[in-house]
């Protein structure tokens, strides 16, 4: 075999030395600055080259003479005696090739290290902070949420990783979010089941970690390897991460919540919008209901150990506070209990929950007479239970979620009509017919958006109607646009026939909600804004993710919007601690009211009014309704 030549040699080496990166280039190119200006002061030095045949100079003197031309060319001009000229000329020639690549490297090091900066891939160096793996238009309103959440604290941090340019993320951030107060938004790029990426975001310090469920074909798939980048990540902490997930499927969630085990709240999206909308279907303004408790702008859920309750009935606890509603009971190791037995008695560890403005406000009351009037309260109601028809106008992959929920809240007899442009749905609703117990669903082939297709429905007859979005196929935008055709031609229906329909639209953006608000539908269903408010809680708080799913659990204790007639008479003055008495007679817990004549109104959350200071007086007309946690 041929022996690899000198200059090959050479050649090689100067390969490998260039290939060490710019500190190697840089030092490189200071020895060899300083070696020829080290040769050429010991040639001065030794052969006595003096300016102008002047005193000759000394080896440091001429060293400093040809650093100075090395770093000025400039310098030289004044130089007199042709030996010295040439010799300071060399170190000059020298000195501009040698600094003009020490700057070429500098600036290419410095363009590197600040696309390097762009990209997000320098590591995150804070602690108790939120980590938001993923990027999807939820991030928007969870970091909206979790600015509120974190207003009383002064160093809070929310970290997103996604796979996004940082400056993207962080320009469309500015846009859609707007001030963060004293909360920092740090931002990196990265593959979020790369367990090198996750070092970046120091999940080993970090409070809480979302985890976002991508708009691909097997979004759930993403997720559970995210959960298994940080479960098994070899250099994990050893206390237990705060980890909350999102799944679509629910066939996935065994397998989720053994990966995660016990470090993971799993919010199943597809049964939470579904039961969320079956729900409010059936009771006008539920949903202002829910986001009034599930976002950070007004009172939310809290836990809180009250001493001075120990001994007591869960009875007693309704009355304790003024302006603070007590709706279940947390005792540990068991999961939380929303309207338990009226005598259910509060031992010690207990804790209640409670709706209230702030975690610190939760404080009780100390009064003995709660000034309620007998004279109003009312012992029976009037319950009614005819059988319902209901209108599922479009179609997505929640559809036959929302059906079979449905099915769960109606009376027996019921019907369902689905009528949806998809002639594959068809099948779908074939499938799941032998599964209902309480109503018959048919299918009608048909574009929702076309004024003919509604025509033809005979829409008066229905009770209800839910419009869902096309968002399988279309873009948030264009599916949303399709919604608002469709709602403006109900309303108008409606205005023909003279008749008020109870419509639930879903929509995919919450800024679209403003532009549907002149349809006047009695309740818009935000799909990401909803699981995005969930997700923000349950990473503040993991107990929250038990209580939620139980309020959305047609098994158990629901919320309910019932006439407030059939509980006090009407007309009358009256405080909310007669209303909250009325209802735990029945054994229902009451958490506020909502005003028929404020319904269509923004400006006051639609009418209703969730947490009441209990001593300020109301009165009630017909149609107005009581908001309730009761079993039915």
């Amino acid at each position: 075999m041929k022996q690899p030549t000198m200059i090959e040699k050479m050649q090689y080496a100067f390969d490998n030395f260039m290939a060490k990166g710019t500190i190697a280039l840089i030092g490189g190119l200071g020895i060899l600055s300083l070696l020829v200006i080290s040769i050429v002061a010991l040639v001065v030095s030794i052969f006595q080259i003096a300016p102008n045949e002047g005193e000759p100079v000394s080896f440091m003197e001429a060293a400093w003479l040809g650093l100075m031309r090395t770093l000025d060319a400039g310098t030289m001009g004044g130089d007199t005696g042709w030996a010295f000229r040439i010799a300071m000329f060399v170190v000059t020639l020298g000195g501009v090739f040698i600094i003009s690549t020490l700057i070429g490297i500098l600036t290419s090091a410095v363009e590197g290290k600040m696309e390097e900066m762009r990209k997000g891939r320098s590591k995150v160096l804070e602690s108790g902070h939120t980590v938001i793996l993923g990027w999807s238009p939820q991030v928007f309103s969870i970091i909206s949420e979790l600015v509120i959440a974190n207003s009383n604290q002064n160093h809070s941090c929310i970290v997103i990783m996604g796979d996004k340019d940082k400056v993207e993320m962080e320009e469309e951030i500015r846009d859609y979010v707007g001030d963060t107060g004293k909360t920092r938004i740090v931002c990196r790029t990265g593959n979020p089941i790369d367990v090198s990426d996750l070092k970046i975001v120091s999940l080993q310090t970090s409070k809480s970690i979302i985890v976002l469920s991508q708009e691909k074909d097997n979004p759930d798939a993403e997720v559970i390897k995210t959960i298994l980048a940080i479960t098994n990540n070899p250099d994990r902490r050893p206390e237990a991460y705060h980890i909350v997930a999102e799944i679509r499927d629910s066939k996935n969630y065994d397998v989720t919540k053994m990966v995660g085990q016990d470090e993971i709240e799993i919010v199943m999206v597809g049964y939470l919008i579904s039961r969320i909308i079956a729900q409010t279907c059936r009771q006008s303004g539920l949903s202002i209901v829910y986001n009034e408790l599930l976002d950070y702008g007004g009172d939310e859920i809290y836990f809180k150990e009250e001493p001075a309750l120990i001994g007591k009935t869960f009875k007693d606890s309704l009355l304790a506070y003024e302006d603070s509603t007590v709706m279940g009971i947390w005792r540990p190791g068991s999961a939380p209990q929303l309207n338990p037995p009226m005598d259910f008695e509060i031992t010690s560890g207990d804790q209640i929950i409670a709706i209230s403005e702030d975690d610190d406000t939760i404080k009780l009351s100390g009064k003995n007479d709660y000034l309620i009037n007998e004279k109003v309260i009312l012992e029976t109601a009037r319950i009614s239970h005819a059988r319902e028809k209901t209108l599922v106008l479009g179609w997505n992959w929640r559809g036959e979620t929302i059906v079979t929920e449905l099915d769960q809240y109606v009376p027996e007899g019921s019907e369902v009509l689905v009528v949806s442009k998809y002639a594959e749905v068809e099948e779908k609703i074939t499938s799941i017919s032998g599964q209902m117990k309480n109503a018959k669903v048919s299918f009608y082939a048909g574009d929702t958006d076309e004024r003919q297709v509604l025509n033809a429905l005979n829409i008066e007859q229905y009770d209800h109607i839910i419009l869902l979005c096309y968002s399988d196929d279309l873009e948030a935008q264009e599916a949303d646009a399709q919604t608002l055709i469709t709602l403006l031609h109900l309303r108008d229906i409606a205005r023909i026939a003279n008749k008020d329909f109870s419509i639930v639209s879903e929509m995919m953006d919450i800024r679209n909600r403003t532009l549907a608000e002149i349809t006047e539908a009695d309740d818009f269903i935000v799909s990401n804004r909803i699981v995005s408010l969930m997700l923000a809680q349950v990473s503040e708080n993991k107990r929250l993710n038990a209580v939620f799913e139980d309020i959305f659990d047609p098994e158990g204790s629901e919320i309910y919007l019932k006439p407030a007639e059939n509980y006090v008479k009407c007309a009358e003055q009256l405080n909310f601690y007669t209303v909250v008495e009325a209802a735990r007679r029945r054994g229902e817990v009451a958490i506020g009211y909502r005003k028929k004549s404020e319904s269509k109104q923004a400006d006051k959350a639609y009418g209703v009014v969730v947490n009441p200071d209990k001593s300020d007086l109301i009165s009630f007309e017909p149609g107005d309704k009581i908001i309730l946690v009761a079993e039915d």
